[in-house]
């Protein structure tokens, strides 16, 4: 009851600012599905499906991470219908275009009871999956006892939310005893999972789904205008046109990147840069932030087709969706995120292609990053040396290549949790 109330309020508190802030033609389908009144319905065949899988990703990252597992759903249970609900408007665009016809998408239900009830009568799902650590209580405990196993998958819990959630152990466990198995990363999410409560039994450490993510294409046509003539010959590094990736960049991170952006061209003066800001809702911000440094700049929706090759520019990704395989494009890719106290970013996704990676003093969300560090797939370093370590690393293409090589390595090497994870829903369907 007292959850309920203190949901209530801070809901009141901050829904006009939430409804006011989409579209308008967006307004209407978000209260709708947030209040469980879906507009659609969920199951369009006379007769319903064999299973309805319910899996709630609350953001952009949780939602990639979701995609090859919601594949592997579909590969084994042709039939199963999959339902996907996300916090984000970002999470709803990115799973639309990841996931095509291959799933529902909705905006998750409030976790207030009548809003549940509304949704589990429309949707009648088999199972309930919650992707990395969303402890919804009145979600949990509805659909639980509804008889709906609860399964948590991709768990993670970083260490500010572990300090959070200690402060509510009493509470947090009680909610725990609806989840039917927490599936975790790694062992210290496992271990940290069973400090708040979780039953032994029922938590298994199988791995990062995000090891099993692929870019939702080959790299974009538009990255040719970086085009080049390649060279392993450390004379010519100087006039080497690189490319810089910044990924997921937040705020104060984009000007100490541009910063010494600017001073590297003083010693590669055809150097590009690729700036994309976490939020879209930043765009406009970062790219005032680029013209007072006065230097030359695109806008990423404002190139079109090959494009005119270009050097010595920052290109602004202004699209949502697409950085994935952008990376594919870079020699270097920069982790935003973790020159402030975030935790990071995904550093997988430049692996993927093979790529350097270089990473500030916080990557807390990504333990086994350690494991890149410590092999040479990854480079670490801090806002003082950021500038030193990457011209260091230029004037060394062969240990730009080596460091890619290593990291596409760790990469592949530690795949195959999704497979596990299907192993155990396989036990529930």
């Amino acid at each position: 009851m007292a959850y309920n109330i203190l949901y209530l309020m801070a809901l009141l508190f901050l829904f006009p600012f939430e409804y006011l802030k989409r579209p308008k033609e967006l307004r209407r389908r978000w209260l709708s599905e947030r209040s469980g009144f879906l507009s659609l319905p969920i199951h369009p065949f006379t007769h319903p499906p064999i299973h309805c899988i319910w899996i709630h990703a609350v953001s952009v990252g949780e939602a990639i991470a979701a995609v090859p597992l919601i594949k592997k759903i579909k590969e084994r249970h042709p039939a199963a219908e999959i339902v996907v609900s996300t916090v984000t408007d970002t999470g709803q665009k990115v799973a639309k275009e990841r996931l095509g016809d291959a799933a529902r998408i909705i905006y998750v239900p409030f976790d207030l009871p009548f809003a549940i009830k509304n949704a589990l009568r429309r949707i009648k799902p088999s199972l309930f999956i919650i992707m990395e650590t969303e402890l919804w209580p009145n979600a949990i405990r509805i659909l639980g006892r509804s008889g709906v196993p609860v399964l948590l998958m991709n768990g993670r819990i970083s260490g500010r939310s572990f300090g959070g959630y200690k402060k509510l152990r009493f509470f947090i466990k009680d909610v725990m005893k609806n989840v039917s198995i927490f599936c975790m990363q790694n062992e210290l999410y496992a271990e940290r999972i069973k400090e708040l409560g979780a039953e032994p039994d029922k938590i298994k450490a199988i791995g990062n789904f995000k090891f099993d993510t692929r870019p939702s294409s080959t790299v974009p046509e538009w990255t040719r205008i970086f085009r080049r003539q390649k060279t392993e010959d450390r004379r010519q590094a100087r006039e080497k046109e690189f490319v810089i990736i910044a990924g997921s960049t937040h705020r104060t991170e984009e000007e100490l990147i541009i910063d010494a952006y600017i001073k590297l061209r003083a010693d590669f003066p055809q150097i590009n840069l690729i700036i994309a800001p976490r939020h879209p809702e930043r765009f406009r911000e970062v790219e005032e932030l680029i013209g007072k440094k006065g230097i030359k700049y695109l806008k990423r929706s404002d190139v079109t087709g090959h494009g005119s090759r270009v050097t010595g520019v920052v290109i602004l990704l202004d699209v949502i969706g697409e950085l994935s395989s952008v990376y594919g494009a870079c020699d270097v890719a920069i982790m935003g995120g973790s020159f402030i106290e975030h935790g990071g970013q995904n550093p997988l996704e430049p692996a993927y292609w093979g790529k350097a990676i270089v990473c500030g003093p916080h990557m807390e969300n990504f333990p086994f990053i350690d494991d890149f560090y410590r092999g040479g797939g990854a480079l670490k370093v801090d806002s003082d040396t950021l500038y030193e370590s990457l011209k260091s690393l230029l004037t060394s293409p062969e240990k730009i290549s080596s460091m890619g090589k290593i990291a596409k390595g760790l990469y592949g090497k530690n795949s195959g949790a999704t497979d596990r994870a299907m192993e155990i829903i396989g036990k529930y369907l």
